[in-house]
């Protein structure tokens, strides 16, 4: 299997794009060069932010993946170097929060305990 790489850009709008290749130089070229992904050749210049190298294509394929669900500012705890902080980004934040949930869910049964 040949090496492979995630990366992520910043597009000159702002907006981040994340992909991964086995050649990381050629395929920045190509994404400045307009030969990139349509999100990225209509947003150049794109910049180099981050990458990370895995010894298999397959594993640079699925962090990518995995990256591309994370909120913006996970992303930038990550181009940033602030691991400490990638949980606290990873908490959801609406309305169906997971722990408020279960706090309401909590609540209802000591309701029904009290009767």
């Amino acid at each position: 299997m040949k090496i492979g790489y995630v990366y992520i850009l910043e597009c000159s709008d702002g907006t981040f794009y994340t992909g991964s290749t086995i050649d990381l130089d050629k395929r920045i070229e190509q994404h400045q060069n307009g030969f990139g992904a349509n999100h990225t050749k209509k947003r150049l210049p794109v910049k180099l932010m981050y990458f990370e190298r895995f010894t298999r294509i397959d594993e640079a394929f699925r962090r990518e993946k995995q990256i591309q669900g994370w909120s913006r500012n996970k992303k930038i705890a990550l181009i940033k170097g602030q691991y400490e902080d990638l949980s606290k980004f990873s908490e959801c934040k609406n309305s169906s929060n997971y722990k408020d949930w279960l706090r309401l869910r909590s609540a209802t049964e000591d309701k029904k305990d009290d009767r």
